[in-house]
């Protein structure tokens, strides 16, 4: 597996778990609100997670995004309010930019383990 991956897996798995602590901050604040999804657990940065439990993290981030996107800030929230919203819009910005990252990687991974041949090359 590439390092990059592990790697990217494990900044995912970090900024996951700081996304639990900010979707609770958030659903206490915002009690009148669905608390925002959850997104699942990776167990490790191995390529076996990869495979069997990214594609459900990835939805699930997609489930998140869609959230903070249908419901948008309150005029009335008060700071406390606004500053938990901020902190899980950056998280999710944050797991967002480490998906897209991966999803790179995967793809540059597939380009080069099929030879990287283009059409019409021997």
């Amino acid at each position: 597996m590439d390092v990059r991956l592990v790697q990217l897996l494990g900044s995912f798995i970090a900024a996951r778990s700081e996304y639990v602590l900010a979707r609770l901050e958030f659903a206490t604040l915002h009690a009148d609100r669905p608390a925002p999804p959850t997104i699942d657990r990776l167990p490790d940065a191995s390529e076996r997670t990869l495979r069997e439990r990214w594609p459900f993290a990835a939805s699930d981030l997609a489930a998140a995004r869609l959230y903070l996107a249908e419901r948008p800030r309150a005029r009335d929230e008060t700071a406390p309010q606004r500053a938990a919203r901020e902190r899980l819009e950056r998280i999710v910005r944050e797991l967002d930019g480490y998906a897209r990252a991966i999803l790179w990687v995967q793809t540059v991974e597939e380009r080069e383990g099929s030879g990287g041949e283009s059409e019409g090359s021997p």
